[in-house]
Order: C-alpha cells, then structure tokens, then sequence
C-alpha cells in the first residue's frame, strides 16, 4: 500500500479523457491547417491563375503547400513492438515544396515581381511522402531460436534422442527442492530451457544439457576430440554453462569428472585452484578436488560460442600426473548448472552444438 506521501496516481478514466482531449486537439489543427490552404486557393491562387499570371500562381501555390507540410493524415511513428512494424518509423516526409521559383526571383514579400529567374519547378516537388520514409529495420523479436519445438517436457527426468545426441532435462539434486523447469527442443543442437529456482545454500539443481555418450573408449585411440557449441544465457541468479566430461565411467565412485566452465555467473567451482594454462588460445583457471577425481577449467574470459580442443585438455591434465594415461571416455555433455533465477522464470538458449571425435 502506498504510504500518505506518495503522490496521488491518476486513475485510467481521467488518462482516457486526457488522451481523448488530444485526440480533439489534434483534429482541430488538422482544420484549421485545412481551412487556411482553402482559403488561400480562392482568395489568391484561383484569381491568378484565371488572369495567366504563372509566376505569382506559383509562388502563392509554394505558400499553399507549406501550410500543408506534410500528407494532412500522415502518421508521426509507424513504428511498433520490437519485431512487429518496421521500428520507429519516423515522422511523415519534410513536404518538399513546390520546386523553386527560378533563379534571381526577389521574395514576394517586397511586391517587387519576380525577375526573369526560370519556370518554377514542379507543384510541390513530389511533397514528400507522408509518413516519412522507410522505418527502420524494426527490433529483434526478443524470441527464443528455436521456434517449432518437437519435444517439449517438464519431467525430472525427461529428454530425447536425436542424431546420435541425447537432449536431457535432468532435474537431478530433488534433495535441494526443485522449482519447475520446462525444456523445448527442436534438435540435439537448437533447444532452449526455462527455469524457475531459488538459491538453496549454493547448491546445483538441475543441469539440463545435450550429450552423447561412448562407453568406455579408451582416450588414448582418438586423434581429435573437438566440440563447437553457442550458447545465450539470462544474466540472473546464479549458474555455470559448461561441458560436463565423464571419464573412467559415468558418475561412478572412480569417475574423473572434467568440467569445462564456458560461461560462469557468479558460481564457484569445488575443490581450489590448482594451476592456470593457456589451450587452444585461451587462459584457464584450473581447479580440482584433493583426489583428482572433479577437475574444472575456468577461463579467465568467457566465452558465449566457439570450439574446445577437449584432447588437448586431457593430454595436459595427465602431464600434471592428474589423470591416468589409460583412462576411458564415458559420455561428453554440454548445457547449464542452474543454482538459482532470482525466484522467475529464466530462459538458457543453446543454438550450436556437436562433437568431432577420430
């Protein structure tokens, strides 16, 4: 409620009358403006151009058009919403005149006659066109990328295969009490995710993502393992977007969990800093855990699209003496660790992604 100093709000009737008080304004002028271009044609311009006087006929039809300006129903904006019209539009042309009088013409103010200065030029010089233009190339439509979802779920644990991916809701932490979480999907690398959490002491809970897995292939037999992604995230509560890499099985007690942070929103890795290197051009933070078992690479700029040498990382992660030369890989996931949204729907968009693995 509003306290006895806040100033009184105008309640929408009197917005409406004020609102239809200038609509009445504005038609008045329109008239007005009418009246004075009639009352110009029979007073002056008709007389004129009975007697076959062209050149005061033109100068006083150069008057007429002036008073006219612009188109007399040309709108001020034909913009619209974002994404709608053809944005702000603009206000209606300048009204071009009615050419020019010639050269060397005096005005017709000093009742001098307009010197021998050439024909005038068109009547109103095209006039320009009411409603000024194109314009503009109108907003982005602020909508998601993916437009005509196949697969739409809000189950826990609901997702779909598509092209050898999986696309995964994966509402996983339900001991750090859920909000709701709905994913759309149109294929493995065009979905997008709206969330709904609030913080619980830090925790993760949900990691809605798209991955694939590979049953326990020996890292050592790849000569490239690569991945591209692109990515657009909400900028509220609290998050990561990152790769989540399974080795030596998946979520298992001997698992070597690597974590590739591309984006990073007031989150905070597990474990402490261990090292930072540059790969692949960019500079990571290095963090793990005391048994080497979660390892995350934090680059020190993020990075909302692009493409992660993901052999590289595994190679120098064991010349640290931190992973086993034989380790497997289990399954290679990309998408967001949500903590929280602020209590509101938050919308995480992925619109690029695959693995290239030889």
């Amino acid at each position: 409620m509003a306290g006895n100093d806040e100033p009184a709000r105008p309640s929408a009737q009197r917005m409406r009358q004020h609102s239809l008080n200038d609509e009445v304004e504005a038609v008045a002028a329109r008239d007005v403006s009418k009246a004075v271009r009639v009352s110009m044609w029979e007073n002056h311009l008709m007389p004129l151009t009975k007697r076959h006087d062209p050149i005061r006929a033109s100068v006083v039809l150069t008057l007429l058009l002036a008073v006219g300006g612009c188109s007399e129903e040309a709108p001020t904006n034909g913009g619209g919403t974002a994404g709608s019209d053809a944005g702000a539009g603009g206000s209606a042309g300048a009204g071009g005149l009615a050419g020019t009088t010639g050269s060397g013409g005096t005005s017709v103010a000093t009742g001098v006659t307009a010197g021998t200065g050439g024909t005038s030029g068109a009547a109103g010089g095209g006039g320009g066109t009411a409603g000024g233009g194109t314009g503009g190339s109108g907003g982005a439509d602020g909508g998601t990328a993916c437009k005509s979802p196949v697969f739409v779920t809000s189950d826990p644990n609901g997702g779909f295969n598509d092209g050898g991916y999986f696309v995964h809701n994966n509402m996983w932490n339900s001991s750090a009490g859920l909000g709701p979480e709905t994913l759309y999907a149109c294929s493995y690398h065009d979905w997008y995710v709206v969330s709904n959490q609030t913080n619980n002491a830090g925790a993760v809970k949900t990691y809605p993502n798209v991955h694939k897995d590979y049953n326990a292939v020996p890292i050592s037999s790849f000569t490239t393992i690569t991945s591209t992604f692109a990515e657009t995230s909400p900028h509220v509560g609290i998050y990561d977007v990152a790769y989540d890499i399974w080795t030596n099985g998946v979520a298992t007690s001997g698992s070597t969990e690597f974590m590739i942070w591309t984006e990073n929103y007031k989150q905070v890795p597990a474990g402490s800093r261990a090292a930072t290197t540059t790969l692949g051009g960019r500079t990571y933070d290095v963090w793990k855990t005391s048994d080497n078992h979660y390892i995350a690479f934090v680059p020190t700029v993020v990075f909302t699209s692009g493409t992660v040498d993901i052999l590289q990382i595994f190679t120098w992660t064991t010349s640290q003496g931190w992973f086993p030369a034989n380790s497997t890989l289990g399954q290679i996931d990309f998408g967001v660790e949500i903590v929280s949204t602020d209590d509101a729907n938050a919308t995480f968009q992925f619109t690029d992604f695959s693995i290239t693995a030889n």
